[in-house]
């Protein structure tokens, strides 16, 4: 068994991190607003940021329930969430525009739900 209370606080760092990101994308009506100005760059940058630091609280939390949480909500692609970590932290010079934005739009609200769930759940 693992610390609920600790495996909770991890959940909370991810919503708050889901938060940030959808925040940061509001303005982002497609993917050339995040590469067409300097303010769009910088979108980017804050949005892989919290992805990166998402993917990474991801990895935390399933070692720290030593891997008995995410499988119980399998309606999450969670191997996806810590390899686009990878993929930001390792190739950040080879990111795609298109990806991160299609990220943000389809499965960081997909996220969210299944991250209220956990938390709800854990009460």
């Amino acid at each position: 068994m693992y610390d609920l209370r600790i495996a909770e606080d991890i959940l909370q760092k991810i919503s708050c991190a889901i938060d940030t990101i959808t925040e940061r994308a509001s303005a982002v009506k497609n993917p050339n607003d995040l590469l067409c100005s300097p303010n769009g760059m910088m979108r980017l940058d804050a949005i892989c940021m919290n992805l990166i630091a998402l993917g990474e609280a991801i990895k935390g939390l399933d070692k720290q329930t030593h891997g008995e949480l995410l499988p119980q909500y399998p309606e999450m692609y969670w191997s996806g969430v810590m390899r686009m970590r990878d993929k930001i932290a390792h190739h950040y010079f080879e990111i795609d525009a298109d990806v991160v934005f299609r990220t943000v739009q389809e499965d960081i609200p997909q996220l969210k739900k299944v991250i209220d769930k956990m938390i709800a759940d854990m009460k």
